[in-house]
């Protein structure tokens, strides 16, 4: 009867036989030595009868008066039965007229070996998949950084970065540098124009002339300064690497951070600024027309008698 049961154990004894046999004589000694020795229930005719028992395997070895080998019992039953069974086995002494003897090896949970080969199947599809996943993820991400890349451009003789809706969008924003205009194309805006300096390039004036509102994003340090502001984000697990002997030691310097606004704090802002959420106007210290500019990024940098200054270039210079 074919063997049709789910193993759970296989079973493996070693023999060693005092004469010359076949694989067919330890097969019967197996089989007729442990019958009736636990009942007939646990004769293993009945068991191979009802799928607990699978195809016994023997493989033999002889020499030149001695055969040894190896037996292995795939089983369904519980771990309790293949002890018994094991045990029985064991207690063969004869195979046929030669003495032997039978040693239980090991009785091996097929599940639990089971379990490690899919565990082990588990990692090697999760690191296959895992990765596919992270790599498209990454070339996802690499597109839209290039798609956003894309849309800066330089202005002027001194090439100063922009982002290419300067040219045509009516209202412009200046920013500090390059930066700036990335995470202002993150947020949705292409309209922003670095200074690129402490001071204002004559190009920069003459772009603003051309546009009805020009917005400053600037900080209010000090160039020049002994203090080294660390505002600008960069990329995750971004590391800089500083020469402490330089730069405390032999330069004197001071390095501090300060808080920088994210992509989605910006967008944001400026659409509670487009909506009217927010009395922004009041915000505002002084209005300057384009030829005052320089004025304009010396009361910001000043910080003492302005709060927001707006720069309009058809007006007229007031002070």
């Amino acid at each position: 009867m074919p063997y049709t049961g789910i193993v759970k154990y296989h079973v493996k004894l070693s023999f060693d036989v005092d004469g010359l046999v076949e694989r067919a004589d330890i097969i019967g000694a197996i089989f007729g030595q442990t019958e009736g020795l636990l009942g007939p229930e646990m004769n293993l005719n009945e068991l191979q009868r009802v799928s607990k028992v699978g195809r016994i395997e023997v493989t033999t070895t002889s020499t030149e008066n001695t055969t040894n080998g190896n037996v292995l019992l795939p089983m369904s039953t519980d771990v309790d039965t293949c002890a018994l069974i094991s045990a029985a086995i064991e207690s063969i002494d004869k195979v046929g007229p030669f003495d032997c003897s039978f040693k239980l090896d090991a009785i091996d949970d097929v599940r639990a070996s089971k379990k490690e080969d899919i565990v082990r199947r588990a990692k090697e599809i999760k690191q296959k998949w895992s990765t596919k996943s992270v790599s498209e993820g990454d070339t996802m991400l690499k597109d839209v950084h290039e798609s956003i890349a894309g849309k800066v451009t330089t202005y002027g003789p001194n090439k100063l970065p922009c982002s290419t809706g300067v040219f045509d969008s009516p209202w412009i924003i200046l920013v500090e540098g390059r930066a700036d205009i990335l995470n202002l194309l993150r947020a949705g805006f292409d309209n922003a124009l670095a200074i690129n300096g402490a001071t204002i390039d004559e190009s920069i004036k003459e772009m603003c002339k051309s546009k009805k509102k020009i917005v400053a994003f600037l900080d209010g340090d000090r160039a020049g300064g002994s203090t080294i502001l660390l505002f600008a984000p960069s990329d995750p697990n971004t590391t800089v690497q500083i020469d402490i002997n330089k730069l405390f030691f032999k330069h004197d310097r001071t390095v501090t951070t300060t808080y920088a606004n994210s992509p989605n704090d910006l967008k944001e802002a400026l659409s509670l600024i487009a909506e009217k959420k927010i009395p922004v106007a009041d915000m505002i210290t002084h209005r300057i027309a384009l030829d005052e500019i320089q004025y304009g990024f010396d009361l910001v940098q000043n910080g003492l008698e302005s709060l927001k200054v707006i720069v309009e270039p058809n007006r007229n210079g007031t002070n």
